[in-house]
């Protein structure tokens, strides 16, 4: 009897190791196949914070990312994955294997959204491309940018943060706050603008507000690379000779809703910008200026240039007269 039950036992054990061993493949084979092999489209998973396991399950089963959700949780089970799945938004292509979606949720490889910020923009269209790419309402981003204590708080001079958010192209995931946008462009401003440029701007007598205000305007002026320097020169002169420095883009400015179409009335109204009207650099800067025209704004050319006229080819007469200016202005801007 005792040698019957030990056979029993040992075909038992034998056959559950055979069943084990079936089972162990059939489960490689699950964690290898995805469910659509030639499904080229990726599929957008959010998945919140504190939401459990059977729910990403459920979600994952719902978008067509996997067929059995009972062997996903014990694939996800047997890798001690169950705890791991990190919170965010996720672009998962339909041909992704149950193992590399475990893999994917596990070490947290959220989709990154892109926004590239490129030189010259104002707070304004800042935010419009901030929402395009779909972080934050326009609105949402405008205020945290345009609030003086947030200013306050980066170590800014400044009541908002037009000038500092530096242009670039920024990878952030969701979901993400307008403040942490605004902080992450001001630091990257910040690591631009080194100690060696500070010391720079106090060596030509002005403050890092006021060479970012300038570089804003020459950037504004020229998008020409060979230019910038030039154009810093003849802004550079003028202040030190006490001259205004009579830009269009500061004016532009200061005007509420402009319509693109400068006016003489427009050059004539006194605002804070207006730079015919006022002596000296507006009260901050006029859009975001890229690390050239920071540079520029810091290193000017050595000129005695104190004009200069948009020409036909797309950049600038320089002149050092008024009298030459003016003949200038007449063959460039007037057909004369």
């Amino acid at each position: 009897m005792k040698k019957k039950l030990l056979l029993i036992l040992i075909l038992f054990l034998a056959a559950a190791s055979v069943a084990a061993g079936l089972f162990a493949r059939h489960m490689a084979r699950y964690a290898q196949m995805p469910v659509n092999p030639s499904l080229d489209r990726s599929v957008k998973l959010v998945i919140k914070p504190g939401q459990s396991f059977k729910d990403v399950t459920a979600m994952l089963r719902e978008k067509g990312l996997i067929k059995h959700p009972t062997k996903f949780r014990i694939l996800a089970v047997y890798q001690k994955a169950t705890t791991r799945i990190k919170a965010g938004e996720y672009r998962i292509p339909g041909s992704m294997s149950p193992n590399r979606i475990l893999r994917q949720l596990g070490e947290g490889r959220v989709h990154l959204h892109r926004v590239t910020l490129p030189e010259g923009l104002t707070i304004h269209e800042t935010a419009q491309r901030v929402a395009d790419a779909g972080l934050c309402e326009k609105s949402e981003f405008t205020r945290a940018a345009t609030n003086p204590e947030l200013a306050r708080q980066m170590g800014l001079s400044a009541k908002t943060t037009e000038g500092y958010l530096f242009p670039e192209t920024y990878y952030f995931e969701k979901p993400v706050s307008a403040e942490t946008i605004v902080r992450t462009m001001v630091r990257r401003f910040q690591g631009v603008f080194s100690d060696q440029w500070k010391q720079r701007a106090d060596e030509l007598g002005f403050s890092v507000h006021e060479i970012v205000t300038l570089a804003s305007i020459i950037e504004k002026e020229t998008g020409a690379p060979e230019e910038r320097k030039t154009v810093s020169s003849v802004f550079h002169n003028r202040l030190e000779k006490g001259m205004r420095l009579d830009s269009d883009p500061t004016v532009i400015y200061g005007i509420e809703d402009f319509d693109g179409n400068l006016t003489r009335k427009h050059l004539r109204t006194p605002t804070a910008y207006n730079t015919y009207k006022r002596k000296g650099l507006p009260p901050g800067p006029i859009a975001n200026p890229g690390q050239a025209s920071l540079h520029a704004a810091l290193y000017p050319a050595d000129t005695p240039y104190l004009y200069f006229v948009a020409d036909s080819e797309n950049s600038h007469y320089f002149s050092t007269t008024l009298k030459e200016h003016n003949r200038a202005v007449r063959k460039y801007q007037l057909n004369r």
